[in-house]
């Protein structure tokens, strides 16, 4: 079965996001000084074949802790959901 997942990779909370800071600090220029605390990361997609959902995302998980993001200095979030799922 195919599934998708979904993958957001952000700075850890606790450490300096120069491009966010970059965006925050221009905002108010703009006429957006309502919007703050500008974080920057990344969005990653990918396909997955498994045999079931649990799979899929302990398939995922690993493939983020492994190689996609940098534990000293990242945090991941993701969500899996299957082809009947992604076309809603």
């Amino acid at each position: 079965m195919v599934f998708h997942a979904a993958i957001d990779i952000l700075p850890l909370p606790a450490l300096l996001d120069p491009q966010g800071k970059a965006v925050s600090n221009n905002l108010p220029n703009m006429g957006l000084g309502q919007l703050t605390n500008v974080r920057i990361g990344k969005h990653i997609t990918l396909d997955i074949e498994a045999g079931s959902r649990e799979e899929a995302e302990k398939l995922v998980a690993e493939a983020c802790e492994k190689l996609l993001s940098n534990p000293i200095m990242e945090r991941f979030e993701f969500r899996v959901f299957s082809a009947e799922e992604a076309a809603l």
